[in-house]
């Protein structure tokens, strides 16, 4: 039953938040909307800030915990993002609120995770044709820049009013850099 309500505040809560903005979700609003007492919700979460906590991390968790389908880093994140994707909406209210760092890490450890996992990927096949090492300090400096750049890119279309198809954004930032992480990984085996 417990699981069953925290459940049911979760929806409550992404629901509001594909309506309006962060700032505007009390817990009245939540509480009328998945038919519970204030009692029961603090009895789950502290606030409405450790709601939004759980929430984002319940996602990052479910990211880390399945195999991403990583032919290519663009489909692995299009994958992990898929609940950022889905809810638009959702991560527009949170990131022009006073929550926008929370969107911020949100986006940096899913990004960040797709691209340890394929360089990773990458870093194999390299080092199985080349016959030489590709070192971890240089596996992180290339996961960083390409966490940074698509982060950036995926902040920038937020605070442009998010008029593009971001999968189509993923795509086309894809096939422009296309061989771009084997050649750096390349060209650093050692």
């Amino acid at each position: 039953m417990t699981q069953f309500t925290s459940k049911a505040i979760e929806e409550s809560f992404i629901r509001l938040l594909n309506e309006r903005p962060l700032d505007k979700i009390t817990i009245k609003d939540i509480v009328d909307d998945c038919g519970i007492s204030r009692n029961t919700f603090y009895y789950h979460f502290q606030d409405i800030t450790a709601l939004l906590e759980h929430v984002l991390n319940a996602d990052v968790e479910r990211v880390l915990s399945q195999h991403l389908d990583m032919d290519s880093w663009e489909d692995g994140f299009i994958s992990a993002a898929r609940f950022a994707l889905e809810n638009k909406r959702l991560v527009y209210h949170i990131y022009n609120s006073v929550s926008r760092e929370r969107v911020e890490r949100y986006l940096y450890s899913i990004a960040g995770e797709v691209m340890r996992l394929y360089v990773s990927r990458i870093t194999e096949q390299v080092e199985h044709a080349a016959h030489k090492k590709v070192f971890p300090e240089d596996q992180k400096m290339v996961v960083d820049f390409y966490k940074f750049a698509l982060v950036g890119m995926i902040l920038d279309w937020l605070n442009t009013g998010m008029k593009k198809d971001p999968e189509e954004l993923i795509r086309r930032v894809g096939e422009i850099f296309h061989g771009n992480i084997e050649a750096a990984l390349t060209r650093v085996a050692r």
